[in-house]
């Protein structure tokens, strides 16, 4: 086959042509739709190969980005066994998907690194402080939730904290809770939590403003109910009353607007948080991801950038077991609540846990 297309090739008479009519009827003209038809496959399947290769090429890099988007700290190193004990039923890392009951401290970090965080409402100092708290309990079999958020604004006797540098924060009583992360960043975080709550963090999760903002844009969007007017010039969001579809700039407005609400406290931004979780959860569950390879890896781009964990959860590999273990958990499944408070007695404008309804709290997630 292959020498008739040669020999039907050749220009200067030196091939073989005696068999192939003008017409390329004959044995000669089925040798050489044969001999076209080989190439055509050969080309094809070189190109499929290629391709292949490509793909194979695009995914490692498009793992490699997503796992260099996330950044990490390592909590348990920092923090040693002077830590709340971890319940006996949390179920190793290896194996099947774990199904154990887990406690993730989840932040909202008012970062003000990047222009694009100082854009969306951070400041010019380059410092950051925990605008959102929620301690995120997942029942045994991870098919309900409970959110506990801790108003930001409530006093508490911060522990002294362990520093990359060697040193140590000094302890404070009657400090404001998201002075803990200011001073000690999300090591102090996470041991302030769990001195209040007696209960041990199995992960972290922190998120700043410019990821949130993205991550709902790569949603598409989020659908929320506000039950009256919402007019905040700190976080320039003005709502009326009703049903609104909210981009990622005005999603981030609504989580920080607190003057525009309520008594203009910490407790009616809480309740607006709260309905922003549930309503994260239902676009999430919207999504048919996996029919969509470019939406999927937009909102995994903007998921895992501007993303800090623990290293429990510092890889992609480890996110996505961590997100498949709770493919059973809908957002009707979730309870928000807020961690029980009253005023405190010696400041009006700032708030401690009341007892003992905030310890009972806390004793269940245990």
């Amino acid at each position: 086959m292959f020498l008739l297309v040669t020999g039907h090739q050749g220009s200067d008479g030196t091939g073989d042509t005696e068999g192939a009519g003008s017409d390329g009827g004959g044995a000669g003209g089925a040798g050489i739709r044969s001999g076209r038809r080989a190439r055509v496959l050969r080309i094809t399947g070189l190109s499929l190969a290629g391709l292949l290769l490509l793909g194979a090429g695009a995914a490692g890099w498009v793992y490699w980005q997503l796992d260099d988007n996330i950044s990490s700290v390592d909590i348990n190193g920092a923090l040693g066994d002077d830590r709340p004990a971890r319940p006996l039923s949390t179920p190793s890392a290896d194996g099947p998907l774990p199904t154990g009951s887990l406690n993730v401290l989840v932040l909202g970090s008012d970062s003000r690194s990047g222009d694009e965080n100082r854009e969306l409402g951070g400041g010019e100092d380059g410092s950051a402080r925990s605008d959102t708290a929620m301690v995120v309990h997942l029942d045994a079999g991870r098919t309900a939730a409970t959110v506990v958020s801790i108003p930001r604004d409530t006093l508490v006797d911060r522990p002294s904290c362990p520093l990359p540098d060697g040193e140590s924060t000094r302890p404070a009583s009657g400090a404001m809770f998201n002075s803990a992360y200011e001073v000690g960043g999300p090591v102090c975080a996470v041991k302030t939590v769990e001195a209040l709550t007696d209960v041990r963090m199995d992960h972290y999760v922190e998120i700043d403003f410019a990821g949130f903002a993205r991550l709902v844009d790569a949603l598409g969007g989020v659908t929320v109910t506000t039950e009256e007017d919402i007019d905040d010039d700190r976080s320039h969001l003005t709502l009326e009353a009703g049903t609104h579809h909210l981009d990622g700039t005005d999603a981030l407005a609504l989580a920080r607007t607190r003057y525009g609400v309520g008594d203009g406290g910490d407790l009616g931004r809480i309740e607006l948080q709260q309905q922003l979780v549930k309503a994260l959860l239902e676009q999430v569950a919207r999504q048919n991801l996996l029919t969509s390879p470019a939406r999927l890896y937009e909102v995994a781009d903007a998921a895992t950038d501007s993303l800090t964990t623990d290293t429990g959860l510092d890889s992609l590999g480890e996110l996505t077991r961590f997100g498949q273990s709770l493919q059973g958990l809908t957002s009707a499944r979730v309870t928000t609540v807020t961690m029980p408070v009253v005023p405190a007695p010696w400041d009006r404008n700032r708030v401690v846990a009341r007892e003992p309804e905030a310890g009972e709290l806390w004793a269940s997630l245990r």
